[in-house]
Formats: structure tokens, C-alpha cells, sequence
């Protein structure tokens, strides 16, 4: 089977939806497993459900009402007949997202979350499995949280690859089309789990991994892997294949490729992964895979923005070794600072960090009786794999570099 996921920008709309068949027609359609995302942004206002669940419960209804009516109006797009069965199946989902937050109990914010942010590929995944089958598309719709089983780690859940591997192989007949919903599991109690950063990607590996899968295809508004961001750099190129380590690397620093958790059930498997547009689904797109490095061979480039640079010193000229770098990652873990780079000597400690909870003065104030402390705000973080010198003085060209590390193959820019 071939395992194909459409991420929230493919079926943002009615147009996005009849988009998806047109994929589908140009592909071929037996033994294909769907994996479909929210649409558009529904994934952010289910969010704004639960926090308004918690924080004002008088606003919860108004929330979920926008939620409805953004479905709602795609609906009346793809089934003019008011009759069709959608409408029906669609007002269940919403009615069990009301239901669950009349009668739950539970106080804690993650349990609530998976509970109702999944809705989202709930309903998606119902429209287009019912829009398909109106097209003459049979395809056969199910709950993928009665196949990918999870422990109740909520929001950040680990997979149970026995009990999930089990289910996928006695369920599942080669040969269908099947359409299913990425980001969700269930426990062992039956409750809803989310998989997290990258779900539904990860979700289309689970299953590539279990079906044995010849291949996964991530279909995007993009033509593939880039070298680089478009909106931060010129010329940016499509990169025709890439190693499942490199593509690592690359999510590693903070590139928009495939985040490393996707990537892992495939390479045990050797299963490629191709990353496709879905508005020209004929282009060849790129290919992760087993091999080496990347092509063509060009420099890759990454951007961190509103990073903050510190250097830290000791005030006594002792040495900063194994107990107080120790103290100094407990600080930056429990202050929620995620470090993007380090740099150390015998008296001092570098390190960039994302300050993306504000927690920065909360920091200072706790480093500024142990060490001196210089800070720099709002700097960037350039990354640059495989670069050479025409690539290092296109970023350094008018800026001022604050700190530089270079490695092999690897060289990062902190620039003001």
C-alpha cells in the first residue's frame, strides 16, 4: 500500500476538497491509505475551545459556533442536496464535542485538550471520505484511535507498537482506499491522545511502518524540500533527494523539513517519503530515502529570529566546568529556554536560546549573583549545512556576527 497525508492547507476549503480528488485521480486510488489533518486552521480555534473551557466557560459556545459555521460553509459547497447524510454526521461530531464538555470532571488541561482538539480531523476526514464516495470514489472511512494505541501521556503520548502493529494487520485489506484522521491515538482506556508536534506527518509513518508500507507521500502547498526558507532567502531550490539523516540534521536545526519522529519508523523500514505538491502532483518533488547527503549539493539555509544571546562568566576567573554548566541547564530547562546552540571556554559559557515563554528576566535574575552576564535580544540564528564562502558572506554581508561556530559540514552565525 501506498500511505498519503493532506495537511490542513490542501483542504482548507470546498476547492481544497474537490483539489484532493483531482489528486487522486492523477495518482490512482487503489490500495491507497488517506491520512487527512483539520482543515485549515481548525486545529488553533479547537485550541481557543478548550481555553475558553477553562478560563470563560460563558464563551465556549461562541468558539465551538465558529468552529461549525467554517465547516458548515464548506459543506454547503460540496452537497447543495440539504438532505445528504453529511449534515447529520457532522452535527454528531459536534454535538459529542458539547457533550463531553457538559459532563467532564477532569481539572487537568491535557487530558481535556486531546479530548476535544481531535475533532478537528474528525470532521475532516468525514467530508472528504463523504465527498469521495458522492465523486465515485469508494473509499472506506474508520477511526484511526481504534488502531494506533498509545499510553496516556497526554498531548505527548508514546506509541504501543505491539498492540498498534496488531491491530493494523488484522483490520486492514490490501487493495481498498481508506481514510482515516492523522494526530490521534487512543489509550488503553479508550480516551483520545494526540501525537503531538508533526502528528498527522507521524501518523502517515505509524502506519507506513505497519502496512509495510512501498512508500509515504506528504502532499503541500511547496514543490518539495527546499534549500531554504523563500521568505527569508533568495533563490531558494528545490532539493531533489535527501538521506534520512541529513533531513534529520536538517529538522535538527530548525529547518521546515520532516521532523525526526516521522522519519524514524520509515528508516527502520527503509520506506521513502516523498514531500509533493498537491497543485501539481505530476512533479517529481523530493525524495527522502536511504543514501547519503543531499541533491543537488548545495548550501542549506536556516534562520532562528528572536533568539536571545547570552554569555555568561564567572565573576572569580574560576573555571566553568561539569557542576556549574550542569546548574546552568537546570536553570535554562526549568525557566522553559530551549537552547539552539553552546559555546564554552575555561571562564565562559555562551548559549542562544529561544525565549518564547518570556521567562528571560526571570532567568537574569537568578544568573546575575553567580556570573557576568551579557545579553543580546532579539538576534538571529543562521544555520548553514554543507556551506562554503560565497554561502558564509551572503549572511554576513551588513550584519554584525556575534558569535560564530563552525564545524565539517555545519556552520552557525548568531548575527544582530
Amino acid at each position: 500500500m501506498r500511505v498519503f497525508k493532506f495537511g490542513g492547507a490542501s483542504v482548507k476549503d470546498a476547492d481544497g476538497v474537490r483539489n484532493l480528488l483531482k489528486v487522486l485521480e492523477t495518482t490512482g486510488h487503489d490500495n491507497i491509505f488517506l491520512v487527512v489533518s483539520a482543515m485549515g486552521k481548525t486545529t488553533n480555534a479547537m485550541e481557543k475551545v478548550v481555553d475558553a473551557y477553562f478560563r470563560d466557560k460563558d464563551s465556549v459556545a461562541a468558539e465551538l459556533a465558529g468552529v461549525n459555521d467554517y465547516h458548515q460553509e464548506i459543506i454547503r459547497d460540496l452537497f447543495p442536496a440539504m438532505n445528504h447524510t453529511i449534515y447529520k454526521q457532522v452535527k454528531a461530531l459536534f454535538d459529542e464535542v458539547q457533550g463531553f464538555l457538559m459532563w467532564n470532571k477532569s481539572p487537568k488541561y491535557n487530558f481535556v485538550y486531546d479530548q476535544v482538539v481531535g475533532y478537528g480531523e474528525l470532521i475532516s476526514s468525514t467530508i472528504v471520505s463523504a465527498f469521495l464516495n458522492e465523486s465515485g470514489i469508494t473509499n472506506t472511512w474508520i477511526d484511526v484511535r481504534d488502531y494506533i494505541k498509545t499510553d496516556s501521556n497526554y498531548r505527548d503520548v508514546n506509541v504501543q507498537w505491539e498492540k498498534t502493529q496488531q491491530r493494523v494487520s488484522e483490520r486492514i485489506e490490501k487493495g481498498k482506499l481508506y481514510i482515516t484522521q492523522g494526530f490521534l491515538g487512543s489509550d488503553d482506556n479508550n480516551f483520545t491522545t494526540t501525537l503531538g508536534r508533526e502528528g498527522s506527518d507521524y501518523t502517515a509513518a505509524i502506519l507506513a511502518f505497519c502496512l509495510n508500507a512501498t512508500s509515504v507521500t506528504i502532499w503541500k502547498d511547496v514543490p518539495g524540500v527546499l534549500n531554504a526558507d523563500p521568505r527569508y532567502f533568495e533563490k531558494a531550490g528545490l532539493l531533489n533527494r535527501i538521506s534520512y539523516r541529513e533531513a534529520i540534521e536538517l529538522a535538527f536545526y530548525g529547518a521546515s523539513v520532516i521532523h525526526p519522529k516521522t522519519l524514524q519508523p520509515l528508516q527502520r523500514k527503509e520506506i521513502p517519503l516523498y514531500v509533493k505538491s498537491f497543485l501539481k502532483p505530476r512533479d517529481p518533488g523530493t525524495m527522502v530515502g536511504k543514501g547519503e547527503g543531499i541533491e543537488p549539493e548545495v548550501p542549506c539555509f536556516i534562520v532562528k529570529k528572536n533568539q536571545v544571546l547570552m554569555r555568561l562568566s564567572s565573576l572569580d576567573f574560576s573555571f566553568i566546568v561539569e557542576d556549574s554548566i550542569g546548574e546552568l541547564f537546570k536553570l535554562l530547562h526549568d525557566h522553559k529556554m530551549k537552547v539552539d546552540l553552546i559555546q564554552n571556554s575555561a571562564i565562559s559559557f555562551s548559549v542562544c536560546v529561544d525565549n518564547k515563554f518570556g521567562r528571560l528576566p526571570e532567568l537574569l535574575e537568578q544568573l546575575q549573583g553567580k556570573f557576568k552576564i551579557t545579553c543580546h535580544e532579539d538576534v538571529s540564528l543562521y544555520t548553514i549545512r554543507h556551506f562554503d564562502a560565497e554561502a558564509i558572506e551572503s549572511l554576513q554581508n551588513g550584519k554584525e556576527v556575534l558569535l560564530e561556530q563552525r564545524g565539517k559540514e555545519t556552520i552557525q552565525l548568531v548575527v544582530k
